[in-house]
């Protein structure tokens, strides 16, 4: 089992910034990777950024790419999302998720065994 607890997020005005983290837990040694998600207001799971556990790839949406960088700290065993010149349509609640599997499918919440509770971004225009 591995458990995910993200936090950071708040109500931002358009423009500004944020920092989302998220501390594993668990069977951390048998994660392959580590995504962010984000569901906003009647609409699916979208993938927005994922980062293997080892090595130095990153993936992006082409919505976030350019204003959000994921990153991860080992030997905290913590996920970063760093958001900046947020807009509005950033709003959502942001999800981190753990997948054991390498390979295919970063982008793809269905190839993720675990999530977190979620954290809540609001951008204000």
């Amino acid at each position: 089992q591995v458990q995910l607890v993200e936090s950071g997020g708040r109500l931002v005005q358009a423009g500004g910034s944020l920092r989302l983290s998220c501390a594993a837990s668990g069977r951390t040694f048998s994660v392959s990777a580590m995504g962010w998600f984000r569901q906003a207001p009647g609409k699916e799971r979208e993938f927005v950024a994922a980062i293997p556990w080892s090595g130095s790839s990153t993936y992006y949406a082409g919505s976030v790419k350019g204003r959000f960088t994921i990153s991860r700290d080992n030997a905290k065993n913590t996920v970063y999302l760093q958001m900046n010149s947020l807009k509005p349509e950033d709003t959502a609640v942001y999800y981190c998720a753990a997948r054991l599997s390498p390979g295919w499918g970063i982008s793809v919440p269905g190839e993720y065994d675990y999530w977190g509770q979620g954290t809540q971004v609001t951008v204000s225009s």
